[in-house]
């Protein structure tokens, strides 16, 4: 399969898309992915809060982070936690039209999610207060982050911190009035390209940069100078009225792979198996695509 040629001015995957519990739209989810071998989805926490499914659900959503989730103590950090990862599975079980218990997330070296057994679709997720973010791809690496577009970066000088030399002359030159708006935009595209390569913090802010608004995103040297090329894009949104969202895909030139159909690569006895032991019926299509009972 060939990769569609495509120029910096026009952008090759879609807006995020809100979801909202069962209603979701799972539908433009899948055709997101499809269409364009990219997804992204916003929703509420309160539309995807826990505790609003019983133990044993959430039990069997959560499979091997449920001793994770139980070892937290802050009820609002085991909150987001569990709700992000259930909007996880959800999401990957639109992609590989499996039901979300039998998804199951692995983690890397640096915190990374990804789907075990499954790697054709590769995925991320941000959360900040009560916004969730996830992104989707098919065609490469994706990274996502998520911060409220208010928050104050530059007033309390975390600008001298994770920002280049390059960045800092960027900064100085703008009115005063809009060094904050550009510092979170330019924070969220570092943690979103960070999140992607899977090094996430480790990887100093400070040894890579992005450009002034108004151009196509690429990562920069400390310099100013070009760091990647057209194998990377990078969008920012705003949603939900208060939130800046960045997200970072990779293309490997292979284009997306459109059949992420679990079945496609899994033995379907097995799944078969895996769903009946979880009480599910693998032949039970809007399993993957509604939310648990009272979502």
């Amino acid at each position: 399969m060939t990769a569609r040629r495509r120029t910096a001015s026009s952008p090759s995957f879609g807006e995020p898309i809100r979801i909202s519990g069962r209603d979701g739209a799972w539908d433009r989810v899948r055709a997101d992915l499809e269409e364009n071998a990219v997804a992204v989805l916003h929703a509420r926490l309160a539309d995807w809060r826990p505790d609003r499914a019983g133990g044993p659900r959430l039990r069997a959503l959560l499979g091997r982070d449920w001793e994770r989730y139980l070892d937290m103590t802050h009820p609002d950090v085991r909150t987001r936690f569990a709700a992000s990862r259930v909007l996880l599975k959800f999401a990957a079980a639109v992609a590989l039209r499996v039901p979300p218990q039998v998804v199951e997330l692995g983690y890397g070296p640096t915190g990374r999610p990804y789907l075990r057994g499954y790697d054709a679709v590769d995925v991320s997720l941000s959360h900040t207060e009560d916004l969730l973010l996830i992104g989707l791809s098919t065609k490469g690496l994706i990274g996502v982050d998520a911060e409220r577009a208010d928050r104050p970066l530059y007033t309390r000088g975390l600008h001298r911190h994770v920002c280049t030399p390059y960045e800092l002359k960027l900064l100085e030159r703008l009115p005063p009035h809009r060094r904050e708006a550009v510092l979170v935009r330019l924070w969220t595209l570092k943690e979103a390209y960070s999140k992607a390569i899977g090094q996430g913090l480790r990887f100093r802010f400070t040894d890579f940069g992005f450009g002034a608004d108004g151009r196509p995103p690429r990562v920069l040297t400390p310099d100013g100078a070009p760091g990647t090329g057209v194998e990377w894009e990078f969008r920012t949104f705003s949603v939900d009225g208060g939130y800046v969202v960045s997200v970072a895909v990779s293309n490997t030139g292979f284009g997306g792979t459109r059949d992420t159909t679990a079945q496609t690569m899994l033995d379907p006895r097995v799944v078969a198996a895996v769903a009946e032991a979880l009480g599910d019926d693998p032949e039970d299509e809007d399993a993957a695509e509604t939310g648990p009972p009272g979502w």
